[in-house]
């Protein structure tokens, strides 16, 4: 009898961390299943905007918004951006800073949130994600969004009428108001089976630790008198 172990996950897009930590995580569930083959994952999505307040209309680079809007000295954020891509690169991903534009992410929020009622949510994460770091692309354009969701399998106009939609709208707000009640702070948070919480993109090998803590416990449950 095969088992699932249910994570639900907090992140945005513009977030270099939720990223690194997607990676993690994918790479933990694997060696995790290498020792457990017949425990599935049940993986779901959920919004959080680090920077609501980045106008729709901001045009210009993440080191420009972290100066002029955050008051960063420039240096700084150089250093740290540069970090940032050595570690990004040790976990096989691609992060090209210079070419980033930085967006508010509310309506990549909006079109995830319809990807995930036709089972395309995580295949559009990855895609907005790759986008976003690697490619430059504007993750508050409605014509990238749009093309961008028509290759993983979307239709494009879906995805433009998803952009302004009310009802894609309160979700997100549900997800962020959740999050909250949660005391999250930041992102990416790891809820496991609705119980156990992971903060922060944590090393594979601790996420491969959280589950088996977590299929032990709920094992143990499972034979518990009642």
């Amino acid at each position: 009898m095969s088992e699932t172990i249910r994570v639900d996950i907090w992140s945005d897009i513009a977030c270099p961390w939720c990223y690194i930590g997607k990676r993690r995580f994918e790479a933990g569930v694997k060696t995790f299943q290498e020792k457990h083959p017949d425990v599935q994952f049940e993986v779901e999505s959920h919004s959080y905007e680090l920077a609501p307040d980045t106008p729709l209309d901001f045009s210009g680079s993440e080191v420009d918004f972290l100066v002029t809007h955050k008051g960063m000295p420039r240096a700084q954020v150089e250093q740290m951006l540069g970090q940032m891509t050595e570690l990004a690169a040790s976990e096989g991903l691609t992060f090209n800073f210079d070419q980033v534009k930085h967006a508010n992410t509310a309506r990549a929020h909006r079109a995830l949130h319809l990807a995930k009622e036709q089972g395309l949510q995580q295949e559009l994460l990855q895609r907005l994600f790759r986008a976003y770091f690697e490619q430059g692309r504007d993750m508050s354009d409605p014509d990238t969004l749009a093309e961008l969701g028509a290759e993983i399998g979307l239709d494009p106009d879906e995805v433009r009428g998803a952009l302004n939609s009310e009802a894609y709208g309160e979700a997100v707000d549900r997800d962020i108001t959740r999050a909250r009640m949660l005391g999250v702070t930041g992102v990416p948070f790891f809820l496991i089976e609705e119980k156990y919480g992971v903060s922060g993109a944590q090393a594979a090998d601790a996420f491969a630790g959280a589950f088996e803590q977590v299929l032990e416990l709920t094992r143990g449950d499972a034979v518990a008198p009642q």
